[in-house]
Parts: C-alpha cells; structure tokens; sequence
C-alpha cells in the first residue's frame, strides 16, 4: 500500500491529508501558519516535518511507504522560494532521521486549481488572508493575476477588509468619522477602547488584521 500526503498551507493555519492510492482520506491534522516569506524557512520547515512526523505516528506507518509529498503554500509562486523550501525541510527531516520521498512544494493557488477542475482547464479566484486569481488554459498554461502580498496587493483579501475595518476605528477614535456598527463591533471583539489600545494591539500582533475581515462583512 503506498501513501500520499497532501498539505496546504496559508497565512493562518497548515492542513494535513494522508491519503491511499485511491486518495481515501485516511487521517488529517492541521498546525499553525506557513507563510515562509514572512515567518521564515526555519518555522515553516519545522512545522512540515512534524505535521508529517505526527502523521507517520499516529497511522503507525514508515516514511518508505509515502509515495509523494506536495505542500501548496502561501508565497511558494516563485520556483527559487519554493526550491529554498524544499531543501530546508529535507534537510530538517535528514537531521530527524527522516527519509523523505519526492518532496514538492508550490503555490496555494495551484493545489486549489488542480483540486477544482481535476487537473481540467479553468479559472479560480482566491480570497483568504490574501487574494490571488490562478488559470489554467486548454494548453496547460498556467497564468495568474494578483499575489503580489499585504504590501503592495491582495485586493478583496482578508487582509485588506481587516485593515479598512481597523483603519475605520482609528478613524472614529481621531474624530474623523462619527462611530458605525462596524466601528462598534471591532472595538467590542478585540477589547479596544482609545488609540494607545488599538496601536498596541495592532503592531504588537495581539490583533491579527485579517480577523477583523468577518466583522466588515458582517456589519455589511
């Protein structure tokens, strides 16, 4: 019987599947975020390897009878940041004692492509912590629009709603706008009551941004 183990990770939390050679879901488990261009190789390849070290486990199978492994992440776009990923977790796993088979990591909007259309042609559009839109045409070209990041993209993400929602409270506390049920809404989920708070809160990562996005939407 030969495994395969598929993980998907994002901004917010990382989701693990094994399955069989018939892709029968067999166990999952999931562990914190793997967004490694901003938390780093290092955090991300230690939370890969032991998501796949609980998985061996808690099944009581060895790492040979994996077939394939393949990550889709948050900011694996680019082959070179996901080579980098790669190699880092082999070699974390190599310091485990861990024999990895083929290992590979791509980008999260391509794993949600080929899961939707079934390896078929087609278009999605992503809006989670980011935003990103992956095609694929009846050639097999791959193109995509969006996915440059919190700083200069990701339009209609979680990210970007939860920062017009934030930036709305800051607003209200500095008298600019009179007070909304949004404004209300944030100010009583995450316990804010003057300027100081929201600024401490914010920079000092108490409050995630893209937590406030379901509360834009809400008072929507």
């Amino acid at each position: 019987m030969a495994y395969y183990i598929g993980i998907d990770g994002g901004g917010t939390k990382t989701k693990c599947v094994l399955t069989d050679e018939s892709l029968n879901i067999k166990f999952e488990t999931q562990s914190g975020p793997s967004h490694f261009l901003t938390i780093g190789t290092d955090v991300v390849s230690e939370t890969i390897v032991n998501l796949i070290k609980a998985v061996l486990e808690k099944q009581n199978i060895s790492a040979a009878e994996l077939n394939s492994i393949v990550l889709g992440t948050t900011g694996a776009g680019r082959t070179a940041d996901a080579e980098k990923l790669e190699n880092a977790v082999y070699k974390l796993a190599d310091e485990n004692n861990l024999v990895l088979p083929t290992f590979k990591v791509v980008s999260d909007a391509r794993i949600a492509l080929e899961g939707a259309f079934s390896g078929n042609p087609g278009s999605i559009l992503i809006a989670g912590t980011g935003s990103i839109m992956f095609g694929k045409d009846k050639n097999g070209v791959i193109h995509r629009v969006g996915g440059f990041g919190r700083l200069i993209g990701d339009e209609g993400s979680g990210l970007t709603l939860g920062r017009h929602g934030l930036n709305l409270v800051a607003k209200h506390f500095d008298g600019r706008v009179k007070e909304t049920l949004l404004t209300q809404k944030i100010q009583d989920k995450f316990n804010i009551t003057n300027q100081s708070e929201l600024i401490t809160k914010v920079y000092s990562d108490a409050i995630k941004i893209q937590h406030a996005a379901p509360l834009v939407i809400e008072s929507a």
